[in-house]
């Protein structure tokens, strides 16, 4: 027996429930994030040694604007042309959505039909949803747009979910781009992409972050000032 393979602690690693409690209230943690970027959230998971933690660069803002933070309600879906059962498990699925949440749905690498819309968007709102993060496709760009939703996604199109895809699950851990995403950690995206911020991590990387972006402020008055690269790097700056 001493000689099967092992896999428990991996199977706790990635399965285990991600109810690790936040130190803040998440709504007081989400506006400070969305005041941060992700270069400097990046270079922390990386200071962490979480160096692979964003997402896909194809996964791309509708608009550049645009910036999101909450936490993750992971939706997994696969290529399937039978109907049955798929507009049930949408209708469970929406009314699970709490305020606060970010969908991010893992489309398992379809490229033909769309996995979120108009109705979508306005049913998760509903719920207190505040975006989305597709691995797959949007259509009803117009009526998201009008509906000022925060969403990010790989590509556009006209076709429906209904006779090419099905649900398999949603709030279970995901991959995406090689990016384990559990319910509940911590998602941002702005216009350099998404990134996935495990729970356990998310105060201390929050005030980390914090702390590059005031360095960062001061190192941008040194080059302004006109101080060399030299003095600018004996002060501790970098670039």
């Amino acid at each position: 027996m001493s000689d099967l393979m092992k896999t428990d602690k991996l199977a706790q690693l990635r399965e285990a429930p991600n109810d690790f409690e936040l130190s803040i209230p998440i709504e007081e943690m989400i506006p400070r994030f969305e005041k941060l970027y992700s270069g400097a959230i990046n270079d922390v998971l990386r200071e962490m040694c979480l160096p692979n933690q964003a997402l896909p660069p194809e996964i791309h803002p509708l608009r550049d604007e645009m910036v999101l933070c909450g936490e993750a309600f992971t939706i997994r879906s696969t290529t399937d042309p039978t109907l049955s059962g798929e507009l049930d498990a949408r209708v469970e699925m929406l009314d699970d959505i709490k305020p606060h949440h970010v969908c991010l749905w893992n489309a398992n690498g379809s490229e033909i039909t769309s996995h979120w819309g108009g109705v979508m968007t306005r049913a998760s709102m509903k719920r207190g949803c505040r975006g989305a993060i597709i691995d797959g496709g949007i259509r009803d760009t117009k009526d998201i747009l009008e509906q000022e939703f925060n969403i990010w996604y790989r590509y556009r199109t006209s076709t429906g979910a209904l006779s090419h895809a099905k649900m398999t699950g949603y709030q279970i851990p995901v991959c995406v781009g090689g990016v384990v995403i559990k319910p509940g950690d911590i998602l941002f995206a702005d216009i350099d992409g998404a990134l996935v911020i495990p729970r356990k991590a998310a105060m201390a990387v929050l005030e980390r972050a914090e702390q590059i972006e005031k360095n960062e402020g001061e190192i941008k008055e040194w080059v302004d000032a006109g101080l060399s690269a030299e003095e600018i790097s004996d002060r501790g700056g970098y670039f």
